[in-house]
């Protein structure tokens, strides 16, 4: 597999399990979890840091002058690595209404 091909499936695979802790924490606040929420928040962070680090690898790579090739499949990896985060977000300020409504 090639290294953009491999750079791509690995923040897929990350972003994918933080996705995936990320609606755990929301399921959690719903049932007024909220110490487990964050935790689950928590865990999300730990696979976006790995997700970050393979996206800015790329990054570090085309900023010495590498060429960098586009392939629809490292342009589904971006997106979906700034999908979650932005869902990371918006589950922070959800888990934190629901902590304000008693």
């Amino acid at each position: 597999m090639e290294s953009m091909e491999l750079a791509s499936f690995q923040i897929i695979s990350t972003v994918g399990g933080a996705r995936s802790k990320i609606t755990e924490a929301l399921q959690c606040a719903r049932q007024r979890n909220f110490k487990e929420a964050y935790q689950k928040i928590d865990e999300a962070n730990e696979f976006l840091k790995e997700g970050h680090k393979n996206h800015v690898d790329l990054i570090q790579k085309e900023a010495d002058g590498q060429e960098i090739p586009f392939s629809m499949l490292f342009m589904h990896a971006e997106d979906q690595f700034m999908s979650v985060y932005l869902l990371r977000d918006i589950a922070y300020e959800m888990i934190a209404m629901w902590k304000e409504i008693k």
